[in-house]
């Protein structure tokens, strides 16, 4: 259990310190750019495989104390939120996005905006942070609390460091882009500021989403020896 606790600390201060503040900004003077990217993407691998392999030694530790187990109900919300997860993940990668590392240059794209971008202008992270809170609702146990609690706090508050970072770094380029979408799923269509227009997303980016999903619910006992509908 200590080896996954210093294994989601060490990964908290590697995107919310390292990387989510004026810290990165120190680092990449000294070593460039290119070189911080390439050496956060190896400490990023290399801090989830420890996660893995960490959360499953943890899972068996006698102080592995359950606090509260799967039911019926917490079943089918699960469900919903994984798929959930995925209809905003993998759109979300494929997608254009300003907010995504080196596609800055998007925001000069007079249709930027469009599609996903117009339900939020971070897909990615607010999909893990669904997966992450579905997963916490089903698995009540130390080792869980420890893993999905440090994905969904990282996948949170890189919204707001990701949005610091833009302003910081494209000034009166990125306002313009900001001020017509939102972080929080859907305000900006609730605002009036965005239409919803889910045709605009791509039958190929839902089918794949979808694949991804049913591809998961089939593989998860073998890659994490827990059925899905067990």
């Amino acid at each position: 259990m200590t080896m996954l606790a210093l294994s989601a600390v060490a990964f908290l201060i590697l995107h919310l310190v390292v990387s989510g503040s004026p810290v990165r900004g120190v680092i990449v003077g000294r070593i460039g750019e290119a070189a911080f990217l390439g050496m956060f993407s190896l400490l990023s691998a290399g801090g989830i495989v420890l996660l893995a392999a960490t959360y499953g030694m943890a899972r068996s530790d006698p102080a592995n104390t359950v606090y509260w187990g799967i039911t019926g109900a917490t079943r089918h919300i699960q469900f919903v939120l994984q798929a959930l997860a995925l209809l905003l993940i993998v759109p979300g990668i494929l997608t254009p996005n300003p907010t995504s590392v080196r596609q800055e240059g998007a925001l000069n794209r007079e249709d930027v905006v469009k599609g996903m971008l117009r339900i939020t202008r971070h897909p990615f992270l607010w999909g893990v942070a669904l997966l992450s809170a579905g997963h916490l609702i089903v698995n009540g146990d130390t080792a869980s609390l420890m893993l999905f609690g440090t994905l969904l706090v990282i996948a949170l508050c890189g919204t707001v460091s990701i949005d610091a970072k833009r302003r910081r770094a494209l000034g009166d380029a990125w306002t313009p882009f900001a001020e017509a979408t939102s972080n929080i799923p859907f305000a900006a269509i609730l605002s009036g500021r965005q239409p919803l227009r889910l045709g605009e997303i791509g039958l190929v980016k839902i089918g794949a989403a979808v694949a991804v999903y049913l591809a998961l619910v089939f593989a998860h006992p073998f890659l994490f020896g827990v059925a899905v509908t067990g």
